[in-house]
């Protein structure tokens, strides 16, 4: 299992809403990858066929400019994030650039993967589920809050 590379507190930091056993079953349908300080993870444009759970390290989320090379810093993200979270539902090229700030460490939860995981264990796939659309939330509601004092 990936998550044998990983350590508890780790883990109980980026799946707080699960039992210590459902951890056990979701570490086998995860991979785990360690990128470089200044890593490209995902570039804008690919497809989106996984998402990430942050361990440690640090995360710049960029998005592409109408100027060509030039790019806005959308959020940073730290260690007990999500990233590339829509990939779970939905095969969409992805919206933006992810660069490493700092050695980090992620778990992926590739498409299919998901999907069997929802199959094959749905009570789990349904925490996993609820946990991204709480997210979702909470960021687009702070998206709308930026967005409304720049009107």
């Amino acid at each position: 299992m990936s998550c044998n590379l990983v350590s508890d507190e780790a883990l109980a930091r980026s799946f707080p809403y699960l039992l210590p056993e459902e951890c056990t079953v979701l570490c086998g349908f995860l991979e785990y990858k360690k990128c470089a300080k200044g890593e490209i993870f995902i570039n804008q444009g690919d497809p989106g066929d996984f998402m990430g759970f942050l361990l440690t390290g640090r995360l710049a989320i960029k998005k592409e400019t109408t100027f060509p090379g030039k790019f806005v810093l959308v959020a940073i993200l730290e260690g007990g994030s999500l990233v590339g979270e829509l990939s779970v539902v939905e095969s969409a090229p992805r919206t933006a650039t992810v660069v490493a700030m700092e050695e980090s460490e992620i778990l992926i939860l590739p498409h299919l993967k998901a999907q069997k995981l929802l199959e094959e264990n749905p009570h789990l796939g349904m925490e996993l589920l609820k946990n991204v659309i709480s997210v979702l939330g909470t960021r687009l509601q702070r998206s709308t809050a930026r967005l409304a004092k720049l009107l």
